[in-house]
């Protein structure tokens, strides 16, 4: 069974730092590319960072730019996202995601619509 699980959510104070894992089970996900999403109560689901399979290109949301950093160990089919100088308006549940589609090994995706895979979410909440 193909799967995405979460980890690394938690309470935490503002301008403090959390590190997510998502860690692919069921198959490699070495050229996938791999996303963070995040929705809060009452909001859409957004996007917040993607990698793409190689790790050559990444991309952000503005409202993380430079807090935010995505990365990934193949050899071990995890995806990881660094978050520092954490907001309370970062509190959210966040959600990774993988794709498989057409460049996704060089290129990445801010589209959750393409995104075909989804793990359970990891709740991370910032306390002001």
């Amino acid at each position: 069974q193909v799967q995405l699980v979460e980890s690394g959510g938690g309470l935490v104070q503002a301008g403090g730092s959390l590190r997510l894992s998502c860690a692919a089970s069921g198959r490699t996900f070495s050229s996938a590319a791999m996303g963070w999403f995040r929705q809060a109560p009452g909001k859409e689901r957004e996007f917040v960072a993607a990698i793409s399979g190689s790790s050559s290109s990444t991309n952000y949301a503005d409202s993380v730019k430079g807090r935010f950093t995505i990365s990934r160990d193949n050899a071990k089919n995890t995806v990881y996202m660094q978050m520092n100088s954490l907001k309370h308006e970062d509190t959210a549940v966040y959600y990774c995601a993988a794709t498989t589609g057409s460049g996704s090994y060089y290129y990445t995706s801010s589209n959750r619509y393409e995104y075909h895979l989804w793990g359970q979410g990891t709740q991370v909440t910032v306390s002001s």
